[in-house]
């Protein structure tokens, strides 16, 4: 547990990924073959893709470095980003990053559980409280880099986290630290899906 809080911690201070500033209007222009995914502002209507609005820029940057380069595999994203140059890449960010995200709703039956879970974590099992880097509203931390969480689609939220718990396979872009690896995987079934239904309607 201790040193799952220490890379938390060192986390924060890493300066990590280095990037062009973007530019959100230029942005605007370069992304409209994601909004077939994603939604023209961002705000994916399908459970399956993620809202990109109010993500925050450093970390879309990270993900679309990542997802082009192949450190993050997405399938449905093979190919679109190969032509793109990293100013291209940084401009899309900006545009997404500028939008305002939608928030869905929490299954009733799974917010206690997943509140507990998300403001708490379980210290029997480990875990430690999502909000640490996440915030307590889900809005994430933009500087650091962590991701904006509060109103993502549940089942995407669900996906992720089974993913980063994945011995082989599975999402390993988390950074030197795998925290995320390490926290999914002290996390059961159960507990994903009720913090992934809370996250859904946490704003």
């Amino acid at each position: 547990m201790n040193k799952l809080i220490v890379s938390l911690l060192l986390t924060v201070g890493i300066t990590g990924f280095a990037h062009a500033a973007g530019d959100a209007a230029a942005g605007q222009a370069k992304v409209a073959v994601c909004g077939a995914c994603h939604g023209p502002d961002g705000n994916s209507m399908a459970p399956n893709f993620p809202k990109l609005a109010g993500q925050g820029e450093r970390y879309l940057t990270k993900q679309l470095h990542d997802i082009k380069s192949g450190k993050r595999v997405v399938l449905e994203m093979t190919g679109l980003l190969t032509n793109l140059s990293d100013q291209d890449l940084a401009d899309m960010a900006a545009y997404f990053a500028s939008q305002k995200g939608s928030v869905g709703a929490a299954d009733p039956k799974l917010v206690a559980r997943g509140e507990a879970l998300f403001r708490g974590g379980n210290l029997t099992k480990g875990l430690p409280a999502c909000t640490g880097c996440h915030s307590p509203n889900g809005s994430g931390n933009a500087a650091a880099g962590f991701p904006h969480l509060g109103g993502q689609h549940a089942s995407y939220i669900a996906k992720q986290l089974t993913d980063f718990r994945k011995e082989e396979g599975g999402r390993t872009n988390d950074g030197d630290t795998m925290t995320m690896q390490t926290i999914a995987k002290r996390l059961s079934d159960e507990d994903i899906a009720a913090v992934s239904s809370y996250i859904q309607g946490l704003h």
